[in-house]
């Protein structure tokens, strides 16, 4: 019997999905855990799998075709059955089996014309402008690495996108001719507006780009014949590759696992020279280890260093009694930031609680540590350490407020506030109760990196359950923090400053840290965020207690 799959939901925030590439044609044989396709979501790529034994009779949409969650992906069964009313049943009627073809009447078209009426976010050559993270609304062209004209193959980079986290790039699902750029550099777009046009050159991209304003739903969209078309340029050939470049052996999209991505990336290895082992060629954590880069007499890719930064921006002078000012435009970062910690502010009760916390023992414990620690272990990192095992003993304080509900969490993941140019980004460190010291400090700083690089991605950056902003290394002694959505709380850490302190009823100096911990009152209450603040104060007094 023939089984329906629906586009399922790969991610809490997935409302439609990309078929990245499918793995099985409609006509073959397909296996209980074998790849049916990679579907984009709006986090990352993912395989999705065969939950049955049969055969494919029915793909939903092309590769590089947009579905909704929850519309017809694909169609299982036995060979030769029949699977139109299924098909019918999920499209409303329309049946688009790739084994059915369409009866209609015939419209009249001009003799060298064909006309289809669609959605044009159901065309194959319409880019789209995808939500690259979760908060994202709109986003701006940082540069094109493609023109109008050029050719593009699956998997080359079109645009470099900048987004309310970070900068990120968008590859073509599709070959052909880059048509039309929704927008210039440096210009914004909204999530689902049209982005850009890949296609031949007989597509009429007027009629497209008027479908887009008028709401998306495309008048009569005429494909006149290549002959007619002259005013797109031809791309030009490209120039063959020198000798002592390294053999490509992945052209087009690249098929690999999220952690052999990750580790390329990490070791600086171009995936397109790797051989992959995997099934159909997918490059697996194995193939980049064991990779090794060919020695050839070719220069060495590159290093982009970035020019030192100066620590104070360059500010015009206006002549003396002249009024004078620049106004900049809104980064996409800086909105984010706006919107987020003014809903958090004004819909969220705060409280604060205010703790001095005698940091001697912190400081003598650092300094044995980093003797023979492999990774430099900073005050911050020692924070972060106590804050998640305070966290396990205080799980009201590690939750969520959900409107109708609370979520206490069981795992313990930290945000980190990193603060960038544009503005300020939370990477998480993700059960910081199971890392040891040396484990946080290597991730807070690889983090720090990729923020500062614009590395960071959607995964770095979700998740948190308790945040951390610690401004002690700016000289503040004290300050209030504002919540970080959905996180209830968030601990504001000051400088450790040397004060008079009486110890043994002599008046001594001392190292002492003031923290503040920012409650939500709907979720947490005065003596639950006290409590947890004794806690934490009781193991960076005692350092030692941390390594139990």
């Amino acid at each position: 019997m023939a089984e329906v799959i629906l586009m399922p939901r790969l991610s809490d925030t997935m409302t439609e999905g990309v078929v990245a590439v499918w793995h099985k044609q409609v006509g073959e044989k397909v296996q209980k855990g074998e790849i049916l396709a990679e579907i984009e979501t709006d986090k990352a790529t993912m395989e999705l799998e065969s939950y049955q034994n049969g055969v494919l009779l029915h793909i939903g949409t092309p590769n590089g075709g947009k579905l909704q969650v929850n519309d017809l992906l694909a169609i299982l069964g036995e060979p030769g059955e029949d699977v139109q009313a299924l098909v019918a049943q999920h499209q409303g009627g329309a049946v688009t089996s790739a084994q059915a073809p369409v009866e209609s009447a015939p419209v009249p078209q001009p003799a060298n014309s064909v006309a289809t009426s669609v959605d044009i976010s159901q065309m194959e050559e319409v880019v789209l402008m995808p939500r690259l993270s979760d908060t994202m609304t709109e986003g701006v062209i940082a540069s094109w690495q493609k023109k109008v004209g050029d050719a593009v193959k699956k998997g080359e980079i079109l645009a470099e996108i900048e987004t309310d986290k970070a900068t990120m790039e968008l590859e073509s699902y599709k070959d052909g001719i880059l048509l039309h750029q929704g927008a210039a550099a440096g210009e914004k777009i909204q999530v689902n507006d049209l982005l850009c046009i890949i296609g031949q050159p007989d597509f009429d991209v007027q009629a497209v780009i008027a479908a887009a304003k008028s709401g998306g739903t495309a008048a009569p969209v005429v494909s006149t014949p290549a002959a007619t078309s002259q005013a797109t340029p031809a791309p030009a050939p490209s120039a063959p590759a020198p000798s002592a470049a390294p053999v490509v052996v992945n052209d087009g999209r690249i098929l690999a696992s999220p952690l052999a991505r990750k580790l390329a990336a990490e070791k600086g290895i171009d995936l397109r020279y790797v051989q992959g082992s995997g099934d159909q060629g997918r490059i697996i954590k194995s193939d980049v280890d064991q990779y090794k880069a060919p020695q050839t007499g070719a220069a060495a890719p590159a290093t982009v260093v970035s020019a030192p930064m100066s620590a104070t921006p360059q500010v015009a002078v206006a002549p003396l009694g002249t009024v004078s000012f620049d106004e900049v435009p809104v980064s996409q970062m800086r909105k984010t930031i706006a919107r987020r910690l003014s809903e958090s502010l004004f819909t969220a009760p705060h409280f604060y609680l205010t703790m001095s916390i005698d940091m001697d023992a912190c400081v003598a414990a650092r300094a044995k540590l980093n003797e023979q620690a492999s990774v430099k272990i900073s005050f911050n990192d020692m924070i972060i350490k106590a804050v998640s095992l305070a966290l396990r003993q205080h799980p009201k304080v590690n939750s969520s407020w959900l409107g109708d509900t609370i979520r206490y969490n069981h795992h313990v993941n930290i945000g980190v506030a990193v603060a960038v140019d544009e503005g300020l980004l939370v990477p998480v460190v993700r059960h910081a109760n199971m890392l040891s010291l040396t484990q946080i400090a290597a991730q807070v700083k690889e983090f720090a990196q990729k923020a500062k690089d614009k590395k960071l991605q959607p995964a770095d950056w979700e998740g948190s359950t308790f945040t951390i902003s610690n401004l002690g290394m700016f000289g503040i002694d004290q300050f209030t923090a504002i919540i970080n959505p959905p996180d209830a709380c968030i601990l504001a850490v000051g400088g450790i400053q040397q004060e008079p302190v009486v110890k043994n009823g002599a008046v001594v100096p001392g190292n002492v840290m003031k923290v503040t911990l920012s409650c939500d009152h709907r979720v947490v209450d005065g003596a639950t965020g006290a409590a947890f603040l004794q806690t934490l104060k009781q193991l960076l007094e005692e350092p030692l207690r941390m390594m139990l």
